[in-house]
């Protein structure tokens, strides 16, 4: 008897200490001391990843969007509509003097689902660490459980329901594409640059969180080209927004659409 009660209270507490790690938030991003965007991106190299892009959203010079992966984000995310997973992103604000990373584990089990990798998440995240420093987790955060299943309410698209840009693509025009990442399934993720009007969105809900951009699309090995629900994206970027702020930019979703659709070729 003693053993049964024995071996009931460690499944109890088993079930407990899983339930409380879903219940517990993760945090979409980490702050780091700050550095330029060269200094930033030379950090980066050095800790073994490689340099995609560096880029300004809405042409706001002052806002550095460094683009990396590495070869354990690129074998995560080659599996079927996981290529949006194989990047990080480090935002430099040279007006605001911040620096501001992507946390892999957020954004992995976010786009991985059930493909999520616990260990893809945590060597990227010791990378990004032995590059940029200290790593301190923002406000900005979901429940760890809830992530992989994220929609912002009901009736609004999840990560799967992706917007179908084109059948048949070739790629991005090269006046529009910022990188083009091949991925081991014969995908490829690329960079877009949809132009002011469509990235200005940042100005009405936070300009702290331009890593949102630049935009990406995969294009899968069928030539189909898909990007992340704008509605799925926007709201899983900014996770402290309330229906009310996100009304203020509720012509962005369709904007951001049609500036892909008119990217892929």
């Amino acid at each position: 008897m003693s053993k049964m009660i024995s071996k009931f209270m460690l499944l109890l507490s088993l079930t407990l200490l899983a339930s409380a790690a879903l219940q517990a938030k993760e945090s979409a991003y980490f702050s780091a001391p700050y550095a330029d965007a060269k200094t930033v991106a030379s950090k980066l190299k050095k800790a073994g990843f490689d340099l995609l892009t560096t880029y300004s959203p809405a042409k706001k010079d002052y806002l550095k969007v460094v683009v990396v992966t590495n070869k354990t984000l690129k074998s995560a995310a080659s599996k079927k509509q996981r290529g949006f997973a194989a990047i990080q992103k480090v935002l430099v604000n040279t007006k605001a003097k911040t620096v501001l990373t992507t946390n892999p584990t957020y954004w992995l089990k976010a786009f991985l689902q059930k493909d999520y990798n616990a260990n893809a998440a945590s060597s990227t995240a010791k990378a990004l660490k032995s590059a940029l420093g200290t790593l301190t987790p923002t406000k900005d955060a979901l429940k760890a459980g809830d992530l992989a299943g994220y929609h912002f309410m009901l009736g609004m698209p999840y990560y799967q329901d992706m917007e179908l840009l084109k059948k048949g693509a070739k790629g991005i025009k090269a006046k529009k594409k910022l990188f083009a990442l091949k991925l081991a399934n014969g995908s490829t993720l690329y960079g877009v640059k949809m132009g002011k009007a469509a990235e200005s969105f940042i100005s009405t809900i936070g300009e702290d969180k331009a890593l949102v951009l630049p935009y990406t699309v995969l294009i899968c090995k069928d030539g189909n080209a898909y990007t992340l629900a704008p509605k799925y994206y926007l709201a899983i970027s900014y996770p402290l927004l309330t229906m009310g702020e996100f009304m203020k930019i509720s012509s962005a979703p369709d904007t951001i659409v049609r500036a892909l659709k008119k990217a892929v070729q």
